[in-house]
């Protein structure tokens, strides 16, 4: 199994990743960004995908899968940090750029969350699955059913109990082990994916366990099309991280698309919302960490957040993967 910890290792070892920093350029042929550190190794797995000649949702779910499947990693999939009642559950999102949506909530006890959501949008009449019904129809559809509370999850959560305070924590994903913050609370966090072809097509994942210690039943913005994923012909992609529920408030990454298509970069147009959120919200999103990671269909990149720390892995044509500082708002 491929964790974060093994990937950067190997890649950085093989000369395959590069430092953080430096701006992305432009260019012709494929191109996939994802939200975080350990994007690098979705991209990678994404990358491989498209180059073996899967299409573009292949690409974006085969990354997607890599995060899903660690159990290092407690904001994805399989050992992610369960709820308040001790019960992991999933959120899952899959888009194309031509309006094809899948989409999956609150699923329990199945490892590949954007599988199922795949499966939404090309074999039902629907765009979203929630709850019980996205857990009967992940059986019916033949995954397999797995207990996703792992020793370390469970022991976190158990540790949690004690205070049963919730305090985010920002940027909390990309650390390596568990970070526990004197009152029990650890924060949550996604991976969102875009990917986009040599002719310009484009299309999206997002992914997440949600927000560690949630109340049962909270859905996050990770798979509210325009909310944690956003893709549009000619126009471009965008996905979000950090707290859900400040993005659900602005429809944030459709706003970032719709930016774009009344002309602003990526980039302009992540700062926009970014800047948008922080006026509105005031001082309810002191210590908040909200993140935006945008891609057009010419190659250019915009990346943008409230607070220093967010990171983000861009995949060039060659295969090359850089992982990258985004700029911030504030400063810190």
């Amino acid at each position: 199994m491929t964790t974060r910890r093994g990937f950067m290792g190997g890649a950085a070892a093989a000369g395959g990743v590069a430092a953080l920093g430096g701006a992305a350029t432009p260019g012709r042929g494929a191109m996939i960004v994802s939200t975080w550190d350990f994007g690098a190794a979705a991209n990678d797995a994404a990358f491989a995908r498209l180059k073996a000649g899967g299409s573009l949702i292949d690409a974006v779910e085969a990354g997607g899968m890599v995060p899903e499947a660690d159990p290092e990693n407690h904001s994805v999939g399989y050992g992610g940090y369960p709820d308040r009642d001790g019960r992991v559950t999933l959120d899952a999102v899959i888009m194309d750029d031509r309006g094809g949506v899948g989409a999956v909530a609150a699923l329990e006890d199945t490892v590949h969350a954007i599988s199922v959501a795949r499966r939404v949008m090309e074999r039902t009449p629907h765009t979203f699955l929630v709850g019980e019904g996205a857990t009967r129809f992940a059986r019916d559809q033949g995954f397999p059913r797995v207990d996703l509370l792992t020793p370390p999850a469970e022991k976190a959560w158990r540790d949690w109990l004690k205070t049963s305070q919730y305090r985010p924590v920002a940027n909390i994903e990309n650390r390596m082990t568990p970070h526990r913050t004197p009152g029990g609370a650890l924060d949550h966090d996604t991976i969102g994916l875009l990917a986009r072809d040599a002719s310009g097509r484009m299309a999206g994942a997002c992914t997440t366990s949600g927000m560690a210690f949630k109340m049962r039943g909270r859905v996050g913005d990770s798979p509210q099309v325009g909310a944690g994923l956003y893709v549009e012909a000619g126009v471009g992609g965008a996905t979000s991280t950090g707290l859900g529920e400040e993005v659900t408030r602005v429809s944030g990454t459709a706003r970032v698309v719709a930016s774009m298509r009344a002309g602003l970069s990526p980039q302009a147009a992540c700062e926009e919302v970014v800047r948008h959120i922080a006026r509105l919200r005031g001082d309810a999103i002191k210590g908040v960490q909200v993140g935006f990671l945008a891609l057009s269909p010419r190659g250019e990149v915009g990346a943008f957040c409230l607070l220093p720390g967010f990171t983000y892995a861009v995949t060039d044509a060659a295969g090359r993967t850089v992982v990258k500082k985004g700029a911030s708002l504030f400063a810190g």
